[in-house]
């Protein structure tokens, strides 16, 4: 069976249930820092560079537990990935994470009116990645 949260969970090395992460971002140095931060916090991260390469990759990876996206991206931003990801009766229950360097409350709160579960300002901190975990693991 299923986790509500978007798939199974993988064991980790220490038994205990890892949480796979996809983790969208354009900015290769960006999507480093998210994947070291995820990886230290004992998550499973597949990281891509577009929100399309995430479609893609869900279409066919079926145990994502949570998708952490930036917002600005090309071709599609991570509110129109999230957006097709909450319309989808297959993904819906995969929380979504917003990533911005821009604080725009109305940006803000469009993403957490739309289904984002959360949305974190750039830089992303451990203890943002702090906070994600105990949501995560409750």
């Amino acid at each position: 069976m299923s986790s509500p949260r978007g798939g199974g969970k993988e064991r980790g090395g220490d038994g205990e249930r890892q949480i796979h992460v996809l983790a969208v971002d354009d900015s290769s140095v960006d999507r480093a820092v998210i994947a070291k931060l995820l990886r230290s916090s004992k998550y499973r991260v597949t990281a891509v560079d577009s929100a399309k390469k995430a479609l893609e990759l869900l279409g066919t990876e079926t145990n994502v537990n949570m998708i952490i996206t930036d917002y600005s991206m090309p071709e599609m931003t991570g509110y129109e990935l999230l957006k097709r990801v909450k319309e989808s009766p297959k993904l819906r229950e995969i929380p979504v994470v917003i990533m911005s360097s821009e604080n725009d409350p109305d940006k803000i709160n469009r993403c957490l009116e739309d289904g984002a579960e959360d949305f974190l300002l750039k830089p992303v901190r451990p203890s943002d990645v702090s906070r994600l975990c105990g949501r995560m693991r409750s």
